[in-house]
């Protein structure tokens, strides 16, 4: 029942650790255990290392192939373990959004490396880049680009982070996984019907209409947080945020809705529901 989801940077141990991690909980009995490995998406997927992270399309394609994949291991019998950079804040939070909904536990393994660590990897890269395989420059640009997991993350909490050459914390994962009750699904996770005809027509005119409010408030000045009189609570959005980013979340929120086919059909509840995606996922806390 249990996920942990492990992130890093290429050559960091992540699959070093899955395997640990899989070992030790096989052994106290709680399996079955399954790792969900990044590097067998990219497989599948005919594509190689560096397309895997310098082509958006094939990225996209891994991300929802490994998702997908541990959303259909996850039963109360089984331990998860996805074993990939998952290197993105917003897809951390897709995925607690799943195992919220599923019920279950979940911490984060992050395999972090000092700056020594990550040049001796890069130089390893260097030295031993193909073609189609990872090298010094897409390295870079992922170095860049991670967006390295909070402790103040409710997405990514509880988290262990531990560096090449240090024994991780077996014990303690254990009993945040074992020895804690699941979060309860909340209004942000939970999936919503399409039952009703006009259900997707209303989802997205309510959703452009906050998106319209907020718009209005920044124009008159409002830096502060926007009263949202239909959601009866505020958007507290960052005041440098431009309407293309604040749309951007929305079509993501609409696509989540899309895929999830079953809260309530009351589209009341809706407005509510969006301000609270938008407050998540636009502040990082």
């Amino acid at each position: 029942m249990p996920l942990i989801v492990i992130t890093g940077l290429p050559r960091s141990g992540k699959t070093s650790r899955a395997k640990e991690l899989e070992k030790y909980f096989t052994e106290l009995g709680k399996g079955p255990v399954h790792i969900v490995s990044e590097a067998d998406c990219i497989a599948r997927s005919g594509c190689g290392v560096k397309e895997s992270f310098t082509d958006t399309g094939k990225e996209k394609q891994i991300r929802a192939s490994l998702k997908s994949e541990a959303m259909k291991l996850l039963t109360k019998s089984t331990l998860v373990i996805m074993d990939g950079t998952n290197y993105i804040k917003g897809y951390r939070y897709e995925i607690f959004c799943m195992s919220k909904n599923a019920r279950t536990t979940q911490c984060t393994v992050h395999c972090a490396m000092t700056v020594e660590q990550r040049n001796a990897r890069r130089e390893e890269i260097v030295q031993s880049s193909s073609s189609g395989e990872l090298d010094a420059e897409t390295f870079d640009a992922l170095c860049q680009r991670y967006e390295e997991p909070q402790d103040t993350s409710r997405w990514d909490r509880p988290l262990f982070t531990v560096y090449g050459g240090e024994e991780m914390e077996l014990a303690r994962i254990h009993s945040a996984l074992y020895e804690q009750a699941p979060l309860p699904p909340n209004l942000a996770t939970q999936n919503m019907p399409l039952s009703a005809t006009n259900f997707l027509f209303e989802l997205d005119k309510s959703t452009q209409t906050i998106i319209d409010q907020i718009a209005a408030a920044r124009k008159i000045g409002l830096d502060g947080p926007v009263e949202i009189p239909q959601a009866g609570m505020r958007a507290e959005v960052p005041a440098n945020m431009s309407v293309a980013q604040l749309n951007r979340h929305r079509r993501q929120f609409l696509n989540y809705v899309k895929m999830h086919t079953n809260v309530s059909s009351d589209i009341s509840k809706i407005p509510a529901i969006f301000v609270q995606f938008l407050n998540t996922n636009t502040n990082g806390a």
